[in-house]
């Protein structure tokens, strides 16, 4: 069996699980994307680690989960956790020399930068009313879904201009212009769904523009730092595909920027 047989036997009932999940939001849409979110914690704490700026494992599990829980913390402990992390991050910046400030610049990413782009996903469910959270959630979906297809085999079929080649061989120019046409298709079947779609189609441009920038780059981002730690995917946790930050590096980028774009518009 090819290796794209085995991504695509796994990736089309793990889509429809995620897409089964979406549709009812709430409570299990949050624990799903709270528990994607704890096993990418996980993964990136692996690549840090190999790439030599190890974290403090045990505090990026920490500042994932109370970043998760602020928006329903009492607004008091939200304002002292945030002049704390404020604080000790500014000591880690301004004190480069010792391991400790090392660590902690590791664990603030570790903890925080997969959890945000999970609770993005989780807002962007949670804007509208009725279904309108649903169809943008999908939106956002099938916009990185189809960049990735689009830019997969556009660059496998055209692709002759490397478009990162020290951190990403097989990525090209091609491959990335025809992720703008998957982003577009992405929103226009999801359009052509809905009933209504809470967003007009002159909207398109500018969420293509977002998840057709911003996808490609998280992509790119994860791939730079496995690289620093000389592995091939974060973990061994989904059969064909690798880890979870290998699968939504892309969204994990994207979310905050459509999500803020979405919010302007509902």
């Amino acid at each position: 069996m090819s290796e794209l047989s085995k991504r695509v036997l796994f990736a089309v009932p793990a889509a429809f699980l995620v897409l089964a999940v979406t549709w009812f939001g709430g409570l299990p849409f949050e624990l799903l994307m709270g528990i994607i979110a704890l096993f990418t914690i996980w993964e990136v704490h692996r690549i840090v680690s190999a790439a030599k700026s190890p974290d403090y494992f045990g505090l990026s599990i920490f500042l994932g989960i109370t970043f998760w829980l602020m928006p329903v913390l009492p607004e008091a402990i939200v304002l002292a956790i945030s002049t704390v992390l404020l604080l000790v991050t500014v000591w880690a910046i301004l004190d480069k020399k010792t391991v400790e400030s090392g660590r902690w610049i590791s664990s603030l990413f570790t903890g925080i930068y997969a959890p945000f782009g999970f609770l993005m996903i989780v807002h962007i469910r949670n804007l509208g009313i009725d279904l309108d959270g649903f169809w943008l959630t999908l939106t956002f979906f099938l916009m990185i879904w189809g960049n990735d297809i689009f830019a997969y085999f556009g660059g496998k079929t055209f692709g002759k201009r490397p478009l990162a080649p020290n951190i990403s061989p097989k990525k090209t120019v091609e491959g990335f212009l025809f992720g703008f046409l998957g982003s577009a298709v992405g929103f226009l079947l999801v359009y052509l769904l809905a009933d209504p779609h809470p967003l007009n189609l002159w909207h398109l441009p500018v969420a293509v523009v977002i998840t057709g920038i911003f996808g490609p780059l998280g992509d790119i981002s994860a791939s730079k730092l496995k690289r620093l730690a000389d592995m091939k995917d974060s973990s061994s946790l989904l059969p064909g595909h690798g880890g979870l930050f290998d699968r939504f590096d892309s969204m994990i980028l994207s979310a905050p920027f459509i999500f803020f774009y979405f919010y302007l518009l509902i």
